[in-house]
């Protein structure tokens, strides 16, 4: 796990969210895309409050060498780890069989894993923006549907779904991974309205841009590893989810981590969208080379 040095206003805020994850008192929580970055964080973060992780990633040999690492760091944690290609319908029903019906149902999920694809929607491989729509949308929306009947029984739980700022813009070659992360933001704000009645937290977190390797998913052969924008902008994977846990314990529909992404997001809010069609069309774009 990450650590801060003292006095930091992090390690301040880091203290203040153990506390806080340890009040969530989530006894078993579920995590996709755990392998690395934003999924990898919030397993070590998760870890040391809960009595029961589920790891689920496409890498199972990551899984494998995170699981050792939380087991020698955490006591008395157990951890489990799947292997699933969560675009994979038949993969996702047989996950939620196994977890769902065991005595490792989650009392949170964590839907983190995406994708995403930079570039000129009409260049784009179709084989690769299918896959996004599956894992951004279809998996988020399945897995949610297989896990919350279990949280309702009990009267217990939460879900965290890994949204984008993204979510709020129409982004010139970026369209299909933005307006993917619109759904889950959307779809995330009625489930709250829905679960509200059980005690059920829902919050979308809607973090700008994370150094977490997924500029070289999102990427074409030929293009830079992250898409145009300054570094000022981006947020660690460390205060995402701070925020993140934060947000759930405070029962906030959204989180936007980092003072810069609630400013913009606050800003985004009044704007016309004449104005924002202006600063979309004349933002920062994939030059014809990196488009291929």
């Amino acid at each position: 796990m990450r650590r801060y040095p003292q006095g930091s206003p992090l390690r301040n805020r880091f203290d203040n969210t153990r506390q806080v994850a340890s009040a969530l008192l989530y006894d078993c929580s579920l995590i996709t895309g755990a392998s690395s970055g934003l999924g990898e964080e919030f397993s070590c973060q998760l870890a040391p409050h809960c009595r029961r992780l589920v790891l689920v990633a496409r890498r199972e040999n990551k899984l494998e060498l995170l699981r050792k690492r939380l087991l020698a760091e955490n006591e008395g944690l157990e951890v489990a780890i799947y292997g699933v290609d969560l675009t994979c319908p038949d993969a996702r029903e047989e996950l939620l069989g196994e977890v769902a019906n065991s005595d490792w149902s989650p009392s949170l999920l964590v839907n983190n894993a995406g994708m995403g694809d930079y570039g000129e929607f009409t260049t784009g491989n179709w084989e690769k923006l299918e896959q996004m729509l599956s894992l951004n949308i279809t998996a988020v929306t399945h897995l949610a549907h297989g896990f919350l009947p279990g949280m309702i029984r009990s009267g217990h739980g939460a879900v965290l779904n890994v949204s984008s700022l993204a979510s709020l813009l129409p982004i010139p070659d970026f369209a299909v991974y933005a307006a993917s992360k619109a759904y889950v933001t959307s779809f995330s704000e009625a489930l709250r309205l829905e679960l509200q009645a059980h005690d059920i937290p829902v919050v979308a977190v809607c973090p700008g841009p994370v150094h977490t390797g997924f500029g070289g998913i999102a990427g074409r052969e030929g293009s830079p590893e992250e898409t145009p924008m300054r570094e000022w902008f981006f947020v660690s994977k460390e205060e995402v989810v701070l925020e993140a846990l934060l947000a759930v314990q405070r029962e906030q529909p959204r989180s936007y981590p980092g003072l810069q992404i609630s400013l913009l997001a606050a800003v985004l809010a009044f704007m016309p969208p004449s104005v924002l069609r202006y600063f979309m069309r004349n933002r920062p774009r994939a030059t014809p080379e990196e488009k291929g």
